[in-house]
């Protein structure tokens, strides 16, 4: 089983955020870190609380991900269709 740790780091990497804002995205293994720790459950929950805001955070910063699906498919055969009707 992963730890949380594991997790945000692999997430992290695919938000492709670390570039982007490598403090947070430092902030957030350390938290996460905190979270596996076995030691006090109040600051496990802190600590989960405050990896929840931070992971919003960067969430939002992270950029689009481009995704190939059917729709993008056809919707590039009709432009390309259209570009060689048109000129």
């Amino acid at each position: 089983m992963s730890t949380v740790a594991e997790a945000i780091t692999a997430e992290l990497a695919k938000l492709k955020v670390i570039d982007i804002s490598p403090g947070l995205a430092q902030l957030a293994i350390k938290l996460a870190a905190s979270v596996d720790d076995p030691g006090n459950a109040t600051a496990q929950a802190n600590a989960a609380r405050e990896l929840r805001a931070v992971m919003e955070d960067l969430r939002k910063l992270a950029p689009v991900a481009v995704e190939n699906d059917r729709l993008d498919d056809l919707t590039r055969k009709r432009e390309a269709r259209r570009a060689r009707t048109a000129g």
